[in-house]
């Protein structure tokens, strides 16, 4: 089934992991929708908020829709703005933080594990 939506018909939710500040995530596309191979997240980081300091066994592709961030990782420090993508491989450290006055948004793709 073909599936077509606006984000904000799907709820934001809080990010509720230990090292997480005002962060939210919206399940754009997952398992829930048939797909099988693939999910669509979209983070929404408010001014000085930040995802968990994290590693996992899965990679993930990241897009940036609105406002400035960073990707901290073990490797350096990275910038994001608005059309700057970028690749994360499994295992490697990884943080992303809003550096602006705006929200920070950007979408992210991670495989389904079972």
């Amino acid at each position: 089934m073909v599936l077509r939506k606006h984000f904000d018909e799907v709820e934001a939710q809080k990010v509720d992991m230990q090292g997480a500040a005002n962060t939210t995530i919206r399940w754009l596309v997952a398992k829930k929708d048939g797909a099988e191979n693939y999910a669509m997240r979209m983070f929404e980081v408010q001014k000085d908020g930040h995802t968990p300091e994290h590693v996992h066994e899965w990679e993930h592709e990241i897009f940036v829709l609105e406002g400035s961030g960073l990707l901290a990782t073990e490797e350096g420090d990275f910038t994001l703005e608005p059309g700057d993508f970028g690749f994360v491989p499994e295992m490697v450290l990884h943080q992303f933080r809003n550096t602006g006055d705006g929200i920070f948004k950007f979408l992210c793709v991670v495989p389904i594990k079972e």
